[in-house]
């Protein structure tokens, strides 16, 4: 009987699809334009942690929607790490059933409100959408996702996933990050008892302590995390697996296996002469003390330095969000220091022209080479080695040269050193029987699966370094891995 229904199911689908793909002409979608997501003021926002962008209309996501030509081979699902049924949801949203288009999202996405606002679309599903190949911008399917996901909530009708017959099972994440919220929904799904630890006193990891609320608001992760609670997950804050209790104590308590998602919290600096100068800090702890700890908030005591001539070095998303912090803190001039050019920059290019619309000065072709500190032992100045672009690197980008006797010296009061990041430390060091890679990554197969078996990793503590939605493609695919693992294993 479920089998027929699932075929009569599939059927009307496919029915509803054709009917709405015949209601306009291909030629007519094409000819639609791109919709604008509306924004708030650079000179309001600039001063304020008011979301940046404010989304769209019903009838706005309608008419983008209809852009949509319902390919027969989506190229935009194979750009997506959680394998969305892009145009399934899309074609819900023209034929104005958003509840239903937030049900296909749901499917194998966890954070559809977090991954519609901070997603690079634009190197992912929106890359390979055909209407590339027409040179016409992309179907608007980050905020088409953003969208369908803000309308559920407000809605007062959000859908929790089904969660199959509890099998007793206990299993654990390890870091509440995109990668470890992701597994814990999927297991979660599959009738699995998980458990999620925090080192850190809130839910969410980078989500909440490294993307600041005028880009992601905390209240959009908190839904988010309620509804995994909903699902059954169990959080642990203030647990720092390897201290509060290691691994082989967790088992003893029951635990079958592990997802490690412990990010990467180890700051990276330059080790010029003057970086241990005060006044001059990794973006993690710039991040961290502002977004998690309230630092900017009257109400909090959290300690941050308010600098009215801050420089932020690097071009990465975390560079964006370190200037665009201090701007609204109320600094006079903020510089954003690298040393490529701009069509090198790693950042998203919304990312950067919204920080280019507050007011940031951009210094390209600059490079720190020295600080130099007053008497008091507090930075208030910058040497900046001025560059230029040589020969390519192995990736293809142009590296870049320093150019013989051109330094520049601005004056500062304050410098975030925003160059990267590497794997935290505490779970290799605390578990030694857990391989790493020369750059201090766990090691991990294809499965994600570590060398020892019944653990599993993914996100940054694998990659080093990724986006959102890939360490939530991780998620997904060490849950699967697991539970292969644990049904072979009983």
């Amino acid at each position: 009987m479920a089998i027929n229904e699932d075929i009569l199911k599939a059927e009307r689908e496919e029915a509803w699809r054709k009917e709405v793909r015949d209601s306009m002409k291909p030629k007519d979608r094409m000819a639609l334009p791109r919709v604008r997501m509306h924004e708030v003021d650079p000179n309001v926002r600039n001063k304020s942690y008011v979301e940046v962008n404010e989304g769209l209309t019903l009838e706005e996501a309608r008419n983008e929607a209809r852009r949509c030509l319902d390919c027969p081979n989506p190229g935009c699902m194979t750009g997506c790490p959680v394998e969305i049924n892009i145009p399934k949801f899309i074609k819900n949203i023209e034929r104005g059933e958003i509840l239903e288009a937030a049900k296909v999202i749901k499917q194998t996405s966890t954070l559809p409100a977090v991954c519609g606002r901070v997603c690079p679309q634009e190197k992912q599903c929106e890359s390979k959408c055909i209407y590339n190949k027409q040179q016409k911008e992309p179907v608007a399917i980050g905020y088409l996702e953003r969208f369908t996901a803000d309308y559920e909530r407000e809605s007062g009708k959000m859908a929790i996933p089904e969660v199959a017959k509890a099998n007793g099972i206990k299993v654990a994440a390890i870091g509440s990050g995109p990668a470890g919220l992701t597994f814990a929904g999927e297991m979660a799904k599959m009738g699995y008892d998980v458990t999620v630890f925090e080192a850190l006193h809130e839910i969410g990891g980078v989500l909440k302590y490294g993307i600041p609320e005028f880009r992601l608001p905390n209240k959009i992760v908190d839904v988010e995390i309620d509804n995994l609670r909903k699902m059954g997950v169990k959080f642990e804050p203030d647990f720092i697996v390897g201290k509060t209790a290691t691994m082989n104590e967790l088992r003893e308590e029951g635990f079958k296996a592990f997802f490690v998602a412990s990010g990467a919290g180890l700051p990276r600096f330059m080790n010029i002469p003057g970086e241990n100068s005060i006044g001059i800090m990794s973006s993690n702890e710039y991040l961290t003390r502002v977004n998690l700890m309230h630092a900017a908030d009257k109400a909090y005591d959290t300690p941050v330095f308010f600098g009215k001539n801050v420089a932020v070095i690097g071009g990465g998303n975390t560079a964006m969000d370190s200037v665009r912090t201090a701007k609204r803190l109320g600094a006079e001039h903020v510089y954003l220091i690298y040393r490529r050019s701009l069509e090198e920059m790693p950042a998203r290019k919304e990312e950067i022209k919204h920080a280019q619309e507050e007011g940031i000065e951009f210094m390209l072709l600059h490079n720190p080479i020295e600080y130099i500190a007053d008497e008091k032992g507090r930075v208030c100045q910058a040497k900046l080695q001025v560059m230029e672009l040589g020969e390519p690197d192995e990736r293809g980008r142009r590296s870049p040269v320093p150019v013989e006797g051109k330094i520049e010296t601005i004056d500062v009061d304050m410098v975030v050193v925003s160059v990267g990041v590497s794997p935290n430390p505490l779970i290799p060091n605390s578990h030694p029987d857990l391989a790493t890679t020369p750059k201090g990554t766990l090691e991990a197969n294809d499965a994600l699966q570590t060398t020892r078996s019944d653990v599993f990793a993914g996100g940054d503590i694998v990659r080093g370094g990724a986006t959102v939605i890939l360490a939530m493609g991780d998620g997904r695919k060490a849950a699967a891995s697991m539970n292969d693992y644990l049904q072979n294993n009983k």
